[in-house]
């Protein structure tokens, strides 16, 4: 348990602290620890800033390892983090594995004196998120967690100018829609191991169990692998209403749902779920995410007194409730990740927290975590946000 006092205290990182200080003009040497569509694709980002060398690659797939050799030539590779870590001169790791490696390697680097851009959610487990914050403020690292909402311009605007500024009045409710599209049953190819897949390594800290291509394909769909949608895009969504709402953790939080669309491929994460939670300072927020037969559809909604702003990564529209007040729409193109990855080399260089500093990311996954306990435990649960405690339901 790590108390919110502990959790956001320390506005910036010594540079005495930093085992190599990186100068104005320097280029930060950069390691991959996961390397699949995301990892690379993230990389790719870190690569267009100009201000990284990828020094080194880690995978339990060589042929991933391959691909990422495409765009980083010369890196140096490997099949086990420890080692990877083990490597001079690296100052950062960009960290894309499945959610159950999460932790692991955080906290490997983490106390190896690395800086650390770990992918969403922090953690598969509750438990997990004071300990990686813990290693974060002992090493004085700046570790981001890929919650990208938090650097996007159209997001900073759209809290400035509706939220902050009290446009919205008395905001009560929030809803947060993840709607994936058509359900799709899971892969069963290839049925056979690859030769060049380390299995029992990628399985690392999770009880041995055969080889299984869904579990390694789509490990999302397990929650001994991940949390499913809720900590998938849950907790992209209620981050933007912690960042909105100045509220980082629920009082309480109900869900349901299942796994409706019964492909009989033994998955565990439901398909369909929707969670209500219950925030201090007066407002409740509604997720819902379905495997609809219709297109994708996502975003966060936000209900004041004084009227309804919609946002999703590039658009914000705003409707006052005064009478005759014609909406206020804006779109911002670019990739918000970029803008976040360019927080994160910023932060290595200036030593401030970034922008989705690990215990933001800590609050987010926890909130997301609690509807999953929830879902899986059939009750609503009640929560203590400043000691990150579960209560009776009786207290």
């Amino acid at each position: 348990m790590i108390t919110r006092r502990e959790g956001i205290q320390a506005a910036a990182l010594t540079a005495l602290s930093y085992a190599r200080v990186l100068g104005a003009n320097e280029r930060a040497q950069l390691g991959l620890i996961g390397a699949g569509d995301r990892g690379q694709y993230v990389l790719s980002l870190f690569q267009k800033t100009g201000d990284v060398d990828v020094r080194a690659i880690c995978d339990v797939y060589s042929q991933r390892i391959d691909k990422t050799l495409e765009q980083a030539p010369g890196a140096k590779t490997f099949g086990d983090h420890r080692k990877l870590l083990d490597e001079r001169g690296l100052d950062a790791v960009l960290i894309a594995t499945p959610d159950h490696w999460h932790k692991a390697t955080a906290i490997d680097a983490l106390n190896a004196g690395k800086d650390v851009y770990v992918e969403k959610p922090l953690t598969r487990l509750r438990e997990e998120g004071p300990e990686i914050v813990r290693a974060a403020r002992v090493n004085q690292r700046v570790c981001q967690v890929g919650m990208q909402q938090r650097s996007g311009e159209i997001y900073l605007e759209a809290r400035e100018r509706f939220v902050k500024s009290g446009l919205l009045g008395q905001i009560t409710h929030v809803n947060c829609i993840w709607h994936s599209g058509p359900a799709q049953a899971l892969p069963a190819e290839p049925a056979q191991k690859p030769a060049n897949l380390d299995w029992v390594r990628y399985l690392g800290p999770l009880p041995y169990r055969d080889w299984n291509p869904a579990r390694y394909l789509d490990f999302r769909a397990f929650l001994d692998f991940g949390g499913g949608k809720l900590t998938d895009f849950g907790a992209h969504w209620l981050d933007v209403v912690h960042m909105f709402m100045g509220r980082d953790a629920p009082l309480s939080v109900a869900a349901a749902g299942g796994v409706y669309y019964d492909f009989h491929d033994g998955r565990t994460a439901p398909d369909t779920i929707s969670a209500l939670f219950e925030y201090p300072g007066n407002f409740t927020v509604h997720f819902s995410s379905l495997a609809a037969p219709v297109a994708a559809d996502y975003g966060v909604e936000f209900l004041g007194s004084g009227g309804r702003l919609f946002i999703d990564r590039h658009r914000y529209e705003f409707r006052s409730s005064e009478k005759g007040a014609q909406p206020v729409v804006r779109f911002i193109p670019g990739d918000i990740t970029a803008q976040h990855v360019r927080n994160f080399l910023d932060c290595c260089r200036s030593r401030k927290l970034p922008y989705a500093d690990v215990y933001i990311g800590h609050r987010a996954a926890q909130a997301a975590l609690l509807a999953n306990q929830s879902y899986l435990e059939r009750r609503r649960i009640r929560f203590d946000p400043e000691r990150e405690e579960v209560l009776p339901f009786s207290a």
